[in-house]
């Protein structure tokens, strides 16, 4: 039986620190800003904001966690903390965008008068520390950074939105126009967490990494020397970048040691390039007896 092990590490937990810091900072001026203007974009985002922080403040903590190392408790390790710090940030997005909706939409028919000026300066800032918070996160591999750098992309073209409203009101009171771009923002947004939800719940859930093709993996195990079948392939995922491999890999009879163990590092080196980083092999020989259930 072969274990390969690949670790791959980033400074995840540093960036969703500043990240956390400058939404919690920025979101109790946005609803001093909010009240000052009587802008409900503004409104909007700032509680909004408040359930952001909230939910980055668990995807700091959850991050960090699952860089703990494997233990007897976690033979696997932590990393499946940082998922759960994914799943909760998409529940809290998607449940504060309905929430800007059902304050936005009824505006459509009852628009009110904002503080034109106050809302562009406030966009300013807003575009500036949410974006450079993105510029932090944006490339992160694991989910849990991808759905943070959504939040805050959400927040950066919230902001896009309100200073574009802004500018137009200076010079006509359109009142309309605060409410509606309200509504077409969060609805893009909420669009693309529901994406991403689907896909937190699905590794959740142990399902096949949406990057790996388990018929195309069998297949090249397939096509290497000594080989005669393959069954009980699983692939999962720890965190969404961190995925597992189990195999079981029918050799012909009489395949020396040395050929088995050069099979077991060519499997290990086609799992590399697909970013699975712990595969385990078990290797039988033709006519012998899987211990597994079929089906398992």
């Amino acid at each position: 039986m072969s274990h390969n092990h690949h670790h791959h590490r980033h400074d995840s937990t540093g960036n969703i620190r500043i990240a956390f810091f400058l939404n919690i900072s920025f979101a109790l001026l946005e609803l001093a800003g909010g009240l000052w203007t009587n802008s409900m974009a503004i409104l909007s985002d700032a509680l909004h904001d408040l359930g952001d922080a909230f939910s980055l403040g668990l995807a700091w903590f959850f991050d960090n966690h699952s860089k703990k190392s494997r233990d007897h408790k976690y033979s696997f390790g932590y990393r499946r903390f940082s998922l759960l710090g994914a799943l909760v940030n998409s529940l809290v997005l998607i449940l504060g965008s309905l929430f800007i909706l059902s304050k936005a939409i009824p505006r459509l028919w009852n628009p009110e008068t904002s503080n034109a000026a106050g809302m562009a300066l406030f966009a300013i800032v807003g575009i500036a520390v949410n974006g450079a918070a993105v510029l932090r996160v944006k490339g992160g591999k694991s989910l849990n950074e991808r759905l943070v750098a959504w939040h805050l992309l959400e927040d950066v073209l919230g902001w896009a939105a309100v200073l574009a409203v802004s500018i137009v009101l200076l010079f006509k009171d359109v009142k309309i126009l605060d409410p509606l771009l309200s509504v077409v923002i969060t609805l893009y947004v909420l669009y693309n967490v529901a994406k991403n939800f689907r896909k937190t719940v699905n590794l959740f859930l142990q399902g096949v990494p949406e990057e790996v093709d388990i018929t195309s993996l069998e297949a090249a195990i397939l096509s290497m020397a000594n080989v005669d079948s393959v069954h009980h392939t699983h692939v999962w995922s720890l965190d969404g970048a961190h995925h597992v491999l189990t195999t079981h890999v029918v050799v012909e009879n009489g395949t020396p040691r040395a050929e088995i163990v050069n099979l077991k590092c060519a499997i290990g080196e086609l799992a590399e390039n697909l970013d699975i980083e712990h595969t385990t092999i078990e290797v039988e020989h033709m006519g012998e007896s899987c211990n597994l259930r079929e089906g398992a």
